[in-house]
């Protein structure tokens, strides 16, 4: 069976079992998995949905977000901003109103930055194309053409 593409997933799952000192079959037993279908997740052979990634994850106790970045179901921004999100809602030192408006200023920050660097790229964008028509020599310099006022000699 040929390797499928999914990133370094497998590597990555089997390095964190090693790390967590745990067996194949343990980790298997620990997300519901079977073993040979979690032999064959590390091995490259098979790519397991998002539901089986959470499973994992939960039992090795790392976070979902990241193996769904190795399986290419979610990409790094995507992911950070999952992870700032569930690290303010599991604080457990601030009440639910405290996380909501939180979240609320996260969300309007990453807006407006979001807005600066559009308009940032849009003026960039936008002084190139002028820079084009304006480094255009004209057709007749005019340190070329004769000065009216001068005579000819």
């Amino acid at each position: 069976m040929a390797s499928l593409n999914v990133g370094n997933l497998g590597e990555y799952l089997r390095e964190q079992r090693r790390t967590a000192q745990l067996s194949l079959r343990q980790l298997a037993d620990a997300a519901g998995v079977s073993n040979p279908y979690l032999s064959q997740i590390e091995r490259g052979l098979r790519k397991p949905s998002a539901e089986v990634l959470q499973q994992v994850a939960k039992a090795l106790r790392i976070s979902a977000e990241t193996l769904y970045v190795r399986a290419g179901i979610l990409d790094e921004k995507e992911r950070d901003e999952l992870e700032t999100r569930a690290v303010i809602l599991a604080d457990p030192s601030i009440n639910e109103r405290q996380k909501q408006v939180l979240l609320q200023i996260y969300d309007s920050f990453r807006k407006e930055n979001a807005a600066e660097a559009a308009a940032a790229a849009a003026a960039e964008a936008d002084v190139e194309a002028n820079a084009g028509t304006a480094a255009e020599p004209s057709a007749e310099s005019p340190l070329d053409a004769p000065d009216a006022e001068t005579p000819l000699k």
